[in-house]
């Protein structure tokens, strides 16, 4: 498993938006500069971010990003999904049903336990972090 290249920069980019919240908004440049984030990439991931309720954007010449809500309630966790999809370490962990080998699979204890420490160490906050 490995974060991609977008999920690393809305992660980047979630973080800076924490460290200014309740500064004012934010213009989409300056966050892909400050953060070096290529623009093309900054403005796929902050239409998903939206779209999942992370953030806001304001439009017009005084417009710009904010956290759609305080930093002390989003966690890592929700910035990843937004971008990557529900994060599920293996296939046997999908919804049920989704794999046939699960009830003999020898493994599913252990990758089921792995996941939820992993889970649960992204349920940090963004305010934790800043």
């Amino acid at each position: 498993m490995r974060l991609t290249m977008q999920g690393e920069y809305a992660v980047r980019a979630m973080l800076e938006l924490a460290g200014q919240y309740g500064k004012g908004l934010i213009s989409a440049k300056e966050l892909a500069s400050c953060q070096d984030i290529p623009p093309v990439f900054l403005t796929k991931i902050l239409s998903s971010l939206a779209k999942n309720g992370l953030i806001v954007s304001h439009r017009g010449s005084r417009g710009g990003i904010e956290l759609a809500k305080h930093p002390s309630s989003i966690t890592l966790r929700a910035v990843i999904e937004a971008i990557e999809g529900p994060f599920k370490l293996n296939i046997c962990l999908g919804e049920p049903g989704s794999y046939e080998r699960r009830p003999t699979c020898k493994v599913h204890r252990v990758w089921h336990r792995a996941q939820d420490v992993l889970l649960k160490e992204l349920d940090v906050t963004l305010n934790e972090l800043v």
